[in-house]
């Protein structure tokens, strides 16, 4: 036995190296059986520690068994067994030469000295069972034999599937080094296509990244948050983000505070997705996120500017964490970055502030938020909306301007300073621009900016509004068709409006259409109220008569849709009743 115990000693990187070249499992099970059985009666010293040992040996020998009766070619196919093999082999010969130096009842090396080999050998044999366990279950030991056989006729999808198993597989057993290499191939496999990152995510990559995220700082952790914001990228793989809960959110959270300029970039891509739940943004909020997003939005790079923005952008959608916002003095950060940042930092620091002062269209302002819209004015936001707006923005860009234009309108005295700063030539500028969510953001912010305002439902007329809406009203969505009869119906509050939308021949006809109860997903009150300001005309009558108006407006009656009707018995009293039995 002893004899057997010293070759392997004196001759271990020979014997190591015929083990990985002949059969390496062979090998480490002779050596096993022979350690269990004859070596570790022997020890004298650390007892229990080596009891442990003896449980994980135990295992690893069963693994050992399985891998030899399952997988025999494995060992010298595969390059991931063959580098496992190659490590259990170099432990099991640690594990002997450490146990014969607790055989003697004094120890050669010292107790400190001694305890410390032995522990961090149980941490390797506890690695080496679980790396074991991850090869077994990857299915990769099963595909060796058939994947070398026809590889040349297998799909690109298919060599993608079996590529993404084995990195992470890889990502998972080995060294820090093999790891990393690792991490560097996924990460290209990621960034080739967003197929391969719907491919890798359906092998289980997003559990095993998360995973990863609990190593201490290093070049690696921070790989697999690029890694993880790649994959919030793509649509259909955010659920399986989301799933991972505030662990995920957490470790990112963290990432936020201690990371590199590269890894916080990273990290604020992938909140951009994680923010989009209620549950989420609360977490955020309650955990420092948004201080911390506030801080990037100051001093971080461009790049991490702009994607902390967008996930303020986000969390400023939910009304219960705005008074978060409003601690941190948000307000004042958002506009600086609004105003010298990138163009896609201005545009989700416009699109935060629009989200900020964003009301609840069923209720009405409340004091929180008619402070908020106030103080965004008092630092500077007319102004700073004002830049954006005339900087030379992309039109689509224009869209968040043109929301927060809205918003901010939506209280009265407000509206009045837009009015005089200019703005009712900057939206009717927009209002027919062929981006389509422009347009009908522009319609709603002259509804919102003609509600309060005479003056500006003036000057909108004037400068040719009536027309470009009368035209949305046969736009192809529904969205647009309610956004038009929106603004119109506060606009024919001024008599020269009416004039101008009465001798459009469509306007009428266009409105009417819009009553019939089967235009789901449309609010009636508004085409309602649009022509009730008009049906005193009596030319106007007659074509919404003949247009079905009578009809349709009975059923909204029926309906309670508001204003209905008092415009049904407006409509009445031209004597038309007979119009009733029409089918």
């Amino acid at each position: 036995m002893n004899k057997r115990l010293s070759f392997l000693s004196h001759n271990e990187k020979s014997k190591m190296k015929d083990s990985t070249e002949t059969d390496a499992i062979s090998d480490s099970l002779e050596l096993l059986s022979t350690f269990l059985d004859s070596e570790l009666p022997s020890v004298r010293n650390f007892k229990g520690k080596w009891s442990l040992a003896r449980v994980k040996l135990t295992q690893l020998q069963t693994h050992l068994t399985d891998f030899s009766a399952e997988f025999p070619n494995a060992s010298t196919t595969n390059p991931l067994s063959l580098h496992l093999l190659h490590s259990i082999f170099k432990t099991l010969n640690d594990a002997v030469s450490l146990s014969r130096s607790c055989q003697p009842q004094t120890l050669p090396n010292g107790k400190l000295k001694t305890q410390s080999d032995l522990d961090s050998l149980l941490a390797t044999l506890d690695r080496h069972v679980s790396d074991c366990d991850i090869l077994f279950r990857s299915g990769l030991l099963l595909e060796n034999d058939a994947v070398s056989v026809s590889v040349s006729v297998s799909s690109k999808r298919e060599a993608i599937r079996s590529e993404s198993r084995n990195l992470i597989t890889r990502l998972q057993i080995g060294s820090p080094e093999s790891k990393a290499s690792a991490m560097d191939s996924l990460l290209g496999l990621l960034q080739e296509d967003d197929k391969n990152v719907t491919i890798a995510v359906a092998q289980g990559v997003v559990p095993v990244l998360v995973r990863l995220l609990d190593s201490p700082p290093s070049d690696t952790k921070e790989k697999t948050v690029a890694a993880i914001s790649k994959v919030s990228t793509v649509e259909s793989a955010k659920s399986v983000l989301l799933a991972e809960g505030l662990l995920l959110l957490n470790h990112l959270l963290r990432v936020l505070d201690s990371g590199s300029g590269f890894a916080i970039e990273k990290a604020c891509i992938a909140l951009r997705a994680l923010s989009l739940t209620k549950e989420n943004a609360r977490a955020i909020g309650s955990r420092g996120g948004i201080s911390s997003l506030l801080e990037i939005c100051q001093a971080g790079t461009p790049g991490a500017q702009a994607s902390a923005a967008a996930v303020l952008r986000n969390l400023a959608a939910f009304e219960e964490i705005r008074d978060n916002f409003v601690e941190e003095n948000a307000v004042v950060v958002l506009i600086a970055l609004a105003s010298s940042g990138t163009a896609v930092a201005r545009e989700n620091a416009v699109g935060c502030l629009s989200n900020l002062i964003n009301s609840d269209s069923s209720s009405e302002e409340t004091e929180g938020l008619s402070n908020l819209r106030i103080t965004v004015v008092k630092e500077g936001g007319v102004e700073c909306l004002k830049n954006y707006w005339d900087s030379g923005t992309q039109i689509q860009s224009l869209e968040v301007a043109v929301v927060m234009l809205r918003h901010l309108a939506e209280s009265g005295p407000i509206g009045e300073v837009l009015v005089g700063e200019g703005f009712v030539q900057r939206l009717v500028g927009v209002l027919n621009r062929e981006v389509l969510a422009v347009r009908i953001a522009a319609a709603r912010a002259v509804y919102a900016l003609g509600l309060n305002s005479g003056r500006a439902r003036k000057e909108m007329g004037e400068l040719g509004c009536v027309l470009g809406l009368i035209k949305m009203l046969d736009g192809k969505g529904v969205e647009e068709k309610e956004a038009s009869a929106m603004a119109l119906s506060v606009l024919l509050m001024h008599p020269a409006n009416r004039r101008v939308f009465r001798k459009d021949e469509r306007g009428v006809v266009s409105a009417v259409h819009l009553l019939n109860p089967s235009l789901q997903g449309l609010d009636k009150k508004y085409p309602v109220s649009l022509l009730a300001l008009l049906v005193h005309s009596k030319s106007c009558r007659k074509q919404m008569v003949a247009a079905g108006a009578c009809v349709y407006t009975q059923k909204l009656v029926e309906m309670d849709v508001p204003g209905s009707k008092k415009f049904l018995e407006s409509l009445g009293r031209g004597k038309i009743w007979g119009v009733f039995a029409r089918p």
